[in-house]
C-alpha cells in the first residue's frame, strides 16, 4: 500500500464555537483497538474536564481517529487529471459486507427521511476514519465483529470524563464509558440512536448494519439536509469537535464519491494490526502546538573538556537527581466484570401464534437484567418448548440455549408450528444462577390456512327445481403455491346473484344434506363446514333444490381468507 497509508493517530483539534453549537453526543473515539484503548495523550497535553477558563471537552473526548488521507496528486504520481480513484485500487476498496451495510442504510433513510438525503459515501468516509471499515471487514456472517471494537477509556485522562452509563453492558467497563463498534458510539448515545439495520430484532453497536443505520439516523438529526454544506459540516462535527476531523472525513467523502469498489471481507489489512512479536505498529506521539522539536546531536563529535582556570571546576559535576514523585501517576483501572443477571423480562407484545404448518411471525425473546435492572451481557438463557402441537424451533430442536449480547437480549430461533392446533409454552430459563429463573411464554397453534382457492371441476351449475345438480363441486386450496391440507372451509348458499342481497345463508333454494338417519327434510342445510384433504382438495356434497327458482350464490371461504363465489341457477321443470 502507498506510503500515504502508513498508520498514524492524531488527537482531535480543539473544538470551534460553531461546532460546539451544532454538537450532540454521538461517538467517543475513532482509532479503536480490538482489545483495548489507544495510548492517550498526557494530562499536560490536554485540557482537563471543567478546567477553569477552558471549554469542556467534546462528548467524543477528542479521541484518536485514523487520519490517513486518500491518495492525492503529487510529484512522481501518474494520477488522472481529475484525481479520480483508479478502478480496483486498494485505496478505494471497501469490504463487501461493510459496503452493503452503507448502501442499505442509505436506502432505508431515503424511505424514512427523504429530506435528509444521506449518501452512503458519507457513511463510508466516517466508517473509514472511525474503524477502518470494521478493521478491514472482519465480520461474521451476520455483519457483527467477532470481538468488540473499543475506543479508549473516557476517564478524563487525555479524553472526556464520562462515567459509566450502561453498567458495562456494551463496553465491558463499569467505571467509565468507551466508544463501541465500527461507527464508534458511546453507550449513552447508542441508547438513543441505536437502530436494527439487519432485521434480527437486536440493536447491536458491534453490527455494521445496525451501526451504519444508526450513524445515518444521527447525521439526519435536527431536520438536516446533507446536500446543504452547513448541515453536512455540523453533522460530521457531531462525531468529533475538530476541524481536522471534519477535513479528514470530507477528503474521504469526496474520494469515495469519485469512485469506490467492493473487495472481499477481510482482504484488507486491519488498521493498527499487530506486527512482529505481537506489538502494534507504533504511532507518532502527539506534539502540542508551539513545542519546538529537539535538535538531533551530531554523532562523532566528542565533548570538549573544561580547561583549568577558565572558571570551571576540574571535578566532575554529579548528574542532577530527580526528586521522587509526591503521588503516583494516574492509572486506568482495568474493566471490572459486570454483575450477573438475576431476572428475565418478556419482550414479546402478546401471545405467540401461527397457523399449523407455518412459521411463527414473532420469535420468543427475553432480556436478562441485573439486580439494578440494567441489561446483563453474556448471560445464558435456555428456551424449551412444551405442548402437544408438534411445534419445533427452526432446525427441529425443542430445546436451545442462547447467550445474550450487550443489550441483554436473548432471542430464540424461529418457531415452526406443528400440524396439530392447540396451546404451547416456551419456557425461558436463566442459567448460571443458584436458583434458575424461568419465564413461561404462552403460544398457540391455530387451524391451518390457505391463501388461494380455485375450482377444479367443470360441473354445470344449472338445475331444475326439485332436482339435484349434476356432479359435485371440487376445489383446491393452496398456501404460498403449495397444497394446503387440513384447512377448514365454510360453504354457504346465499340468496340472489348480487352481493347487495346479503351474505347470510338463504332460507330457500339449493341446499346440502347432512349425514344421518333422520328424514331428508330434517337434514337440509345451506351452510356447512368441511376440511381439505392431504392434497388440499375439497369435494362438496351434492347440491339439491327445492321448488324455488331463480339465481343464487354459493360462497366457499377457507381459514386464511381464500374465497370462491359460484353462481347457481334453478330453472322451472322442463
Amino acid at each position: 500500500m502507498a506510503a500515504l497509508f502508513g498508520r498514524r493517530m492524531r488527537r482531535g483539534a480543539a473544538s470551534t464555537a460553531v461546532a460546539a453549537a451544532a454538537m450532540a453526543a454521538l461517538s467517543a473515539s475513532g482509532a479503536p483497538s480490538a482489545v483495548g484503548e489507544q495510548p492517550a495523550a498526557s494530562a499536560a497535553e490536554r485540557p482537563s474536564a471543567g478546567a477553569s477558563g477552558q471549554e469542556d471537552p467534546s462528548v467524543t473526548g477528542d479521541s484518536p481517529y485514523h487520519t490517513d488521507l486518500p491518495p492525492l496528486k503529487g510529484p512522481g504520481r501518474n494520477d488522472p487529471p481529475d484525481e479520480t480513484p483508479a478502478t480496483g485500487s486498494a485505496e478505494s476498496g471497501i469490504p463487501a459486507t461493510v459496503l452493503d451495510a452503507y448502501r442499505k442504510a442509505e436506502a432505508s433513510l431515503a424511505a424514512s427521511n427523504p429530506r435528509c438525503r444521506v449518501p452512503w459515501e458519507l457513511l463510508a468516509a466516517i466508517g473509514k476514519v472511525e474503524s477502518g471499515h470494521a478493521r478491514g471487514g472482519r465480520l461474521d456472517t451476520n455483519g457483527t465483529t467477532p470481538s468488540p471494537i473499543l475506543g479508549p477509556v473516557l476517564n478524563g485522562v487525555g479524553f472526556a470524563n464520562i462515567s459509566d452509563t450502561d453498567g458495562g453492558a456494551y463496553d465491558g467497563d463499569t467505571l467509565h464509558d468507551r466508544a463501541v463498534g465500527p461507527m464508534q458510539f458511546i453507550p449513552q448515545t447508542w441508547e438513543s440512536w441505536g437502530r436494527d439495520g439487519n432485521g434480527d430484532g437486536r440493536r447491536d453497536p458491534n453490527n455494521i448494519y445496525d451501526a451504519a443505520l444508526a450513524a445515518g439516523s444521527y447525521l439526519c438529526a435536527h431536520d438536516r439536509d446533507l446536500t446543504v454544506e452547513r448541515d453536512l459540516h455540523q453533522a460530521i462535527l457531531g462525531y468529533n469537535r475538530s476541524q481536522e476531523y471534519l477535513r479528514t472525513v470530507l477528503h474521504w467523502y469526496d474520494y469515495y464519491r469519485k469512485g469506490a469498489h467492493e473487495v472481499p471481507d477481510g482482504s484488507q489489512p486491519a488498521p493498527g494490526a499487530p506486527t512482529g512479536s505481537g506489538g502494534t505498529t507504533p504511532s507518532p506521539a502527539p506534539v502540542r502546538p508551539g513545542t519546538p522539536s529537539p535538535s538531533p546531536t551530531k554523532p562523532g563529535k566528542p565533548t570538549k573538556p573544561a580547561k583549568p582556570g577558565d572558571g570551571s571546576s576540574s571535578k566532575p559535576t554529579p548528574p542532577p537527581t530527580t526528586p521522587p514523585p509526591t503521588s503516583p501517576p494516574p492509572t486506568t483501572p482495568p474493566p471490572t466484570t459486570p454483575a450477573p443477571a438475576t431476572r428475565l423480562v418478556d419482550l414479546g407484545d402478546g401471545a405467540l401464534s401461527a397457523p399449523a404448518g407455518e412459521r411463527f411471525a414473532e420469535r420468543p425473546a427475553v432480556r436478562a437484567e441485573r439486580a439494578d435492572k440494567k441489561p446483563a451481557a453474556q448471560a445464558k438463557v435456555r428456551f424449551t418448548l412444551t405442548g402437544e402441537t408438534g411445534t419445533t424451533f427452526e432446525g427441529g430442536a425443542t430445546t436451545v440455549t442462547v447467550t445474550t449480547k450487550a443489550d441483554g437480549v436473548a432471542k430464540a430461533p424461529a418457531l415452526l408450528a406443528g400440524g396439530k392446533p392447540g396451546a404451547l409454552t416456551v419456557k425461558a430459563t436463566l442459567l448460571g444462577t443458584t436458583e434458575p429463573v424461568t419465564l413461561g411464554l404462552r403460544g398457540e397453534v391455530t387451524a391451518p390456512r390457505a391463501d388461494k382457492l380455485v375450482r377444479t371441476d367443470e360441473t354445470e351449475l344449472t338445475c331444475e327445481a326439485g332436482a339435484t345438480f349434476e356432479g359435485r363441486i371440487a376445489l383446491t386450496a393452496t398456501r404460498d403455491g403449495q397444497a394446503a391440507p387440513g384447512v377448514a372451509a365454510t360453504a354457504t348458499v346465499l340468496a340472489g346473484a348480487d352481493p347487495a342481497d346479503g351474505e347470510k345463508a338463504a332460507d330457500q333454494g339449493p341446499y346440502f344434506l347432512t349425514p344421518g338417519d333422520e328424514p331428508a327434510e330434517d337434514r337440509r342445510t345451506r351452510e356447512l363446514t368441511l376440511t381439505t384433504d392431504a392434497k388440499g382438495n375439497l369435494l362438496l356434497p351434492e347440491l339439491h333444490t327445492d321448488d324455488t327458482t331463480g339465481t343464487f350464490r354459493l360462497r366457499v371461504e377457507t381459514t386464511g381468507g381464500a374465497v370462491v363465489v359460484l353462481e347457481l341457477k334453478v330453472t322451472d321443470p322442463a
